[in-house]
């Protein structure tokens, strides 16, 4: 609207002037007003240039805004997960320490098992004469004593009244077993698999369990043992060591075991001291 307005006045004063001016100076005034002219439309293409270019600006500030909150959001998100991430690991070093600790008792607890073991089954072999270690056998399996007794020095065929000579084999081992109170003592007699023929025993069940309480008793009441440490069991003809099909592996079969095995009662209480594990955000 000021452009028209502008260019209005300016033709009514070159029509005034005419008359007064001289041709050249009205020339002049021409140029002038064209000049006038064209760097108001520059100008004014220039304005309409500069809105758009704010335009722009402005919406790559509204951009560059929204870009920053979204990278915020992502970072405290990340920083949060990190924070987590690091509290786990924190709890899983945590049960890890706790485990390890759980099993280096368990492994001492089993060293010192073993240990006593090596020095009873040491002990046992020293205090037998050459002669008694023909018919005593002594081996460690798996950390647990076994103390094999062969039966026919133990008891006369199909009795199970054990001999003088089977007492003075008990009464050393007896002594070994008194030494070391935290092991508990399970006997355990076998038999071969001929069927046994007297009146007051049925079978070889009832002979292989019958021998081994009278050496529990034995132990007992002759040699002192504390009998809330004694087991007695009979396994009759099912646990055998050697063929019976030959004289010489039934002699084998037919024979007590004194298994000596340590108190369990330490292991579980290492059991009960498990250390928990808890779930951990995946």
């Amino acid at each position: 609207m000021k452009t028209k307005s502008f260019i209005a006045f300016g033709a009514a004063a070159a029509i005034l002037l005419s008359s007064c001016v001289t041709n050249k100076k009205y020339a002049e005034m021409q140029d002038n007003y064209q000049t006038t002219k064209e760097s108001l439309v520059e100008c004014t293409a220039n304005g309409k240039s500069m809105e758009a270019m704010i335009r722009d600006l402005k919406q790559q500030n509204s951009d560059l805004k929204q870009g920053m909150a979204s990278l915020k959001e992502s970072l405290d998100k990340s920083m949060s997960n990190t924070a987590q991430g690091n509290m786990n690991i924190s709890k899983l070093v945590d049960e890890i320490n706790s485990s390890n600790k759980y099993i280096k008792e368990l492994v001492a607890a089993k060293s010192r098992s073993d240990s006593l073991n090596l020095v009873l089954t040491t002990n046992l072999t020293r205090s037998l004469d050459s002669s008694e270690l023909k018919d005593v056998d002594v081996k460690v399996l798996k950390g647990v004593v076994y103390i094999s007794l062969n039966d026919n020095m133990l008891y006369k065929s199909g009795s199970y009244e054990i001999s003088p000579a089977a007492m003075d084999i008990l009464g050393k081992i007896a002594k070994i077993i008194k030494d070391y109170k935290d092991y508990d003592v399970l006997v355990e007699g076998n038999t071969d698999n001929v069927p046994i023929s007297r009146t007051n025993i049925r079978n070889n069940w009832d002979l292989s369990a019958l021998r081994a309480s009278s050496v529990v008793q034995a132990l007992q009441d002759d040699f002192g043992i504390d009998p809330s440490r004694l087991s007695a069991a009979g396994r009759g003809e099912y646990n055998p060591v050697a063929t019976n099909s030959t004289a010489e592996g039934r002699a084998q079969n037919r024979r007590t075991q004194i298994i000596i095995t340590p108190n369990l009662d330490q292991f579980m209480d290492l059991i009960d001291k498990a250390p928990e594990t808890s779930d951990t955000a995946q």
